[in-house]
């Protein structure tokens, strides 16, 4: 954060929980001029949403804050960027993630612009993420709090729009931002954190989707090939998941949990074994690739493939074009293809240097 006394504009994404609402606290005491901003999203009719009552949340947070109170509609962008991206990727078999392109399109996207264009030199949001400056640039590096950190879905930032953006929680453990919030007399203080995407109420991602995409039964095949149950349709499934398909009698031997190792698309079939699948000494290739900051060697480097996975040993084979190929130097997960992929220095540094996002596995 800015040191104290700074009288620059920023408008603060107030969700509706503890983590913003002590943003836009921690803020103010910092003498900034603080614009509380409730971004509004898409939800489909057939579902309940609660944004409604967030919202009442974050005004009460302002009104206590005595600060300026607006409500931004971004529900275009976000229908259009985040909900119909994850319809089209898991239509076509692919993971995707909301929340990054949510981040990309919804917060450092239409409201970042929202912001600029109405005099604000800054957004600011709740997340558990840093900017700092290093040899005289800015990068994004991790929070403090490791079981919180969200640098993971931060990826898609680019190096130019972090002189506008602030994380003022991002140096501090989730119980203590809790206890400043009680302190302050924030009615978000003792708030249970949200869970999950908003549009999806309290139906499970799979009756969301078939709202959306046709389900196709489809076989359950061991790593021989044989069939030993079934599934209602191989992209709702992800490698490494071990719910969401049925075993035959034949199939639910005394054994233990099955994993998703593999998926054929065009026949609709999934492989499933007692082990994830791994990769090890094996090229992984990255599309869509967003270099935050420049490398300065190509050593001491770690990528993670899922949010909270502890990030493992890479080489960085190549990096061009909006292409990377990485190597892991350990046994680690199999990525399912459309999953985000960060590379940083060594995990313990707490920075991330490179991002970018997974592509298809040679």
């Amino acid at each position: 954060m800015n040191v104290e006394g700074s009288t620059k504009k920023v408008f603060v994404g107030l969700s509706g929980g503890v983590d913003s609402s002590v943003a836009a606290l921690r803020l103010k005491k910092a003498g900034y001029d603080v614009t509380g901003v409730f971004i509004k999203v898409w939800h489909p009719d057939f579902l309940v949403c609660d944004w409604e009552r967030e919202r009442l949340d974050a005004m009460r947070v302002a009104a206590i804050l005595e600060i300026p109170f607006l409500t931004f509609d971004a529900e275009e962008a976000y229908k259009r960027d985040v909900a119909d991206y994850m319809i089209a990727e898991y239509q076509a078999g692919r993971t995707p993630n909301p929340d990054v392109m949510c981040n990309k399109y919804v917060k450092f996207g239409a409201f970042l612009e929202f912001a600029l264009a109405n005099g604000a030199d800054y957004v600011a949001t709740g997340h558990y993420a840093q900017i700092k400056e290093t040899d005289g640039s800015l990068g994004l590096y991790r929070g403090v709090d490791t079981n919180k950190d969200q640098s993971y879905f931060l990826w898609t930032i680019k190096k130019e729009q972090l002189k506008h953006i602030l994380f003022p929680i991002g140096d501090s453990q989730k119980d203590d931002i809790r206890k400043e919030a009680e302190k302050a007399g924030l009615p978000t203080a003792k708030k249970h954190d949200s869970q999950g995407i908003c549009f999806l109420g309290k139906i499970d991602l799979k009756e969301f989707l078939s709202h959306y995409i046709q389900a196709k039964q489809g076989n359950v095949l061991d790593v021989e090939g044989n069939v030993i149950g079934t599934h209602d349709g191989a992209l709702f499934l992800t490698l490494g998941q071990r719910h969401g398909f049925t075993l035959s009698s034949s199939g639910e031997k005394e054994r233990a949990p099955l994993y998703v190792v593999g998926k054929d698309m065009e026949r609709n079939t999934i492989t499933v074994a007692e082990e994830v699948s791994t990769v090890d000494s094996k090229e992984v290739r990255l599309s869509a690739v967003n270099q935050i900051t420049d490398f300065k060697d190509e050593e001491g480097l770690c990528a993670q493939f899922r949010y909270r996975q502890k990030p493992f040993e890479i080489t960085l084979e190549s990096v061009a074009g909006g292409v990377a190929v990485i190597v892991p130097e350990t046994q680690t997960e199999n990525p399912s293809e459309g999953q985000s992929a960060v590379i940083s220095l060594r995990y313990f540094t707490h920075s991330a240097r490179v991002v970018n996002r997974i592509g298809k596995t040679p």
